[in-house]
C-alpha cells in the first residue's frame, strides 16, 4: 500500500489578506514558518521515505522547514504547482465577486488540465514508491483537486477550505485510491483548545 500525506503549504501575506496566488510566488509569512515548524514536528514521529514539494517557494520553504525534522530525500515536481488563476491572481475575494461574479477568471487554467496534470504526478509517486511513504507538500487547489477526484465527488470540497499547513492522508489499495481523513489542523497550535 503506497500512503501519501498531503500537507498544504504554510500562511503567506497574501494568505493573510485573502488573496488569491495561483503561481504568484509568494514565500512564507512568520505564521507560515511556525506552521511548518509544527508539522515538521509532528510529521517527525512516523517514518517516511521521501518528500515531494510543488516548486513554488511557499511550498518549498514549508518542505525544507520540515525536513529539517526528517531528513530525507527531496524532490521538486511540478505537476504539483499551484493552479493558474490567471487574471484574479493577486485579488481578494471581493475584488474578485466584483470583477468576475461567475467566477470564471480569465486565462486561468482550466480544470480538465489540472486535474490531468496532479493525478499524473500522484501516478508517477506510485509507480516511483510503490508501498512508500510519501510526503507530499502542495497548494489548497491542487490538494482539493486529488481529494475531490478520489473521493469521487461525494465529499464537496469547494465547500470545505483546506486551511494552511493542514494535513490530509490517502493511500493506494487494491488498485485504487482512498482517503483516511483531510483537512487535519490539531498539530497547529493556533487550532489547539487551551
Amino acid at each position: 500500500m503506497t500512503t501519501v500525506c498531503l500537507v498544504r503549504h504554510g500562511e503567506t501575506e497574501w494568505n493573510a489578506l485573502g488573496k488569491i496566488q495561483g503561481r504568484t510566488d509568494i514565500p512564507l509569512n512568520e505564521t507560515g514558518k511556525r506552521q511548518a515548524e509544527e508539522s515538521g514536528e509532528f510529521l517527525s514521529s512516523s517514518t517516511w521515505d521521501v518528500l515531494i514539494t510543488s516548486p513554488l517557494k511557499r511550498a518549498k520553504q514549508t518542505a525544507e522547514i520540515i525536513n529539517t525534522y526528517l531528513n530525507i530525500p527531496l524532490i521538486e515536481m511540478n505537476e504539483f504547482v499551484e493552479r493558474f488563476f490567471g487574471d484574479a491572481e493577486g485579488m481578494t475575494l471581493e475584488e474578485r465577486i466584483a470583477a468576475f461574479p461567475d467566477k470564471n477568471y480569465p486565462n486561468q487554467e482550466d480544470r480538465a488540465t489540472l486535474e490531468k496534470r496532479v493525478m499524473a504526478g500522484l501516478y508517477k509517486i506510485n509507480q516511483q514508491y510503490p508501498n512508500g511513504k510519501v510526503l507530499l507538500v502542495a497548494h489548497g487547489a491542487v490538494i482539493h483537486t486529488i481529494l475531490s477526484i478520489i473521493s469521487e465527488d461525494e465529499i464537496d470540497f469547494r465547500k470545505t477550505p483546506l486551511l494552511n499547513a493542514c494535513i490530509s492522508n490517502i493511500h493506494f489499495q487494491q488498485e485504487k485510491w482512498g482517503i483516511k481523513d483531510f483537512n487535519q489542523v490539531t498539530h497547529l497550535s493556533s487550532n489547539r483548545k487551551n
